[in-house]
């Protein structure tokens, strides 16, 4: 995946966080709502304890005490100016996935309205409460952000065995804003229930993401910022997906597949999504609430 060289980055649509010392309340872990479940499962993703039963620390304990943004942020993004600085720095590279996604559902997607990205190292507080990187990539409904410690894409190759590669990475945050599409039309109230297993509302929202993000790809040189996305490019966007699969990562911290307690879904579910997505362009291609999935 290339960038056009001279194409224009829009900044103002990332917050650079790094470098500052974030404090606030812990995000609540009961009580069953949206943010819930969302949270739990990031932490259950990265193999932290979201609710402690044994009497040891939660992944937010060593946050406390901590005071909000306090600090002058160690990195800015000011090196991001064209699709070239994309070309050549990660962050610069997340940046411009997040243009060429709010760009294409700003005209796909009648009253869209837009969401930032906020890239964090150690820690952060949000509208939804308090988190840490352990919770990996996120998307806070209570703010409309997407919260995002860059340092999560090696440990997706490392920990999770994807191949990686710059559409693994825009898999990811494309994924995240198919949250804010769901949040805008309400579908994200779904995931409230807490039910889990293949078929669950949980894993429904989840792969409709996974379609948006596919939706996102096959739209994506439209948006005037990407020249081209190889059938390479698919395969990493394919390797992530699966790599996140319930079944791969209940295997991996297991060594043994529970399907009833699927929040994600499976590997082969998630890159079946994410292939419905690039094969229909539109977003008309992800009802995955009528019929199995």
């Amino acid at each position: 995946m290339r960038f056009r060289k001279d194409a224009k980055l829009d900044r103002s649509q990332v917050e650079d966080l790094r470098g500052r010392r974030m404090g606030g309340t812990p995000m609540a872990l009961g009580g069953g709502g949206i943010v819930t479940l969302i949270i739990i499962v990031a932490i259950a993703l990265l193999g932290g304890n979201p609710i402690d039963t044994g009497g040891g620390a939660s992944p937010f304990d060593d946050l406390a005490g901590q005071t909000a943004g306090t600090g002058p942020p160690s990195s800015t993004l000011e090196h991001c100016q064209t699709g070239q600085d994309a070309n050549e720095h990660q962050d610069c590279r997340i940046l411009a996935v997040v243009n060429s996604v709010q760009k294409h559902w700003s005209t796909a997607f009648r009253g869209y309205e837009p969401a930032r990205t906020r890239f964090f190292t150690g820690g952060v507080s949000t509208g939804c409460g308090q988190a840490s990187s352990a919770v990996g990539p996120f998307y806070c409904p209570a703010d409309r952000f997407v919260y995002i410690d860059l340092g999560f894409f090696e440990q997706l190759q490392s920990r999770f065995g994807a191949s990686g590669g710059p559409l693994a990475e825009a898999y990811v945050l494309a994924h995240e804003y198919g949250h804010h599409i769901q949040n805008l039309t309400g579908v994200l109230r779904k995931a409230q229930s807490q039910d889990t297993g293949p078929q669950s509302n949980a894993v429904r929202v989840e792969l409709q993401a996974d379609c948006y993000a596919g939706v996102w790809v096959a739209n994506a040189v439209r948006t005037g910022l990407i020249v081209e996305i190889t059938r390479k490019d698919i395969q990493d966007g394919l390797s992530a997906a699966a790599a996140v699969g319930d079944d791969r990562i209940q295997e991996k911290a297991q060594g043994s597949v529970n399907p009833e307690a699927w929040t994600h879904g499976s590997a082969e579910q998630r890159q079946s999504w994410f292939v419905r997505g690039i094969e229909g362009k539109s977003p008309n291609s992800c009802d995955t609430f009528s019929g199995r999935v």
